[in-house]
């Protein structure tokens, strides 16, 4: 009996044994398929990863540049108007608009205005030099994270 015992077959092996198939044990093969499985996903989700990353940096870049064009734009607008209203103060002077109170998303409808553009600063100076047009010379800088983008630029305001 003693011989019999440790010669004793699962219950599986002997069903497969039986059919005439293959009588080796497959006791690892469900180990290796998970793990090669496991591999397979850690690698997708790597690749994955990457990709995400470099869509974020392109979207953060794309805010910042819309951004900083758009507190350009506000700076040329506040200029032109205190031409138009000839406000000597204003005028030679080197102004800091306060943005905090611009709104972040103001041409997108699907969201409430929420108070400010982080990390940003306008600054304005009007000149007007004798028989020429008016100028603007607007610095802007907007910070997101890490990143800055800053755009310097004069220009010649048309009444």
């Amino acid at each position: 009996m003693k011989g019999s015992e440790f010669n004793m077959k699962k219950p599986r092996q002997i069903l497969l044994c039986e059919a005439g198939l293959r009588c080796e044990a497959r006791e690892g093969f469900v180990l290796i398929l998970v793990i090669t499985a496991m591999a397979i996903i850690g690698l997708e989700m790597y690749v994955l990863t990457g990709g995400a990353n470099t869509m974020l940096f392109q979207s953060d870049t794309a805010y910042l540049e819309a951004c900083e064009r758009n507190l350009v734009t506000s700076g040329l607008a506040w200029a032109k108007q205190n031409i138009r209203n000839k406000s000597r103060e204003t005028f030679e002077k080197t102004v800091e608009l306060d943005v905090s109170k611009m709104p972040s998303n103001a041409g997108f409808r699907s969201k409430p205005a929420v108070g400010g553009i982080r990390g940003s600063t306008l600054i304005v100076t009007i000149s007007i030099p004798t028989g020429e047009e008016p100028q603007a010379q607007i610095s802007a800088r907007v910070s997101r994270g890490r990143r800055t983008f800053r755009g310097d630029g004069k220009y010649k305001i048309r009444l």
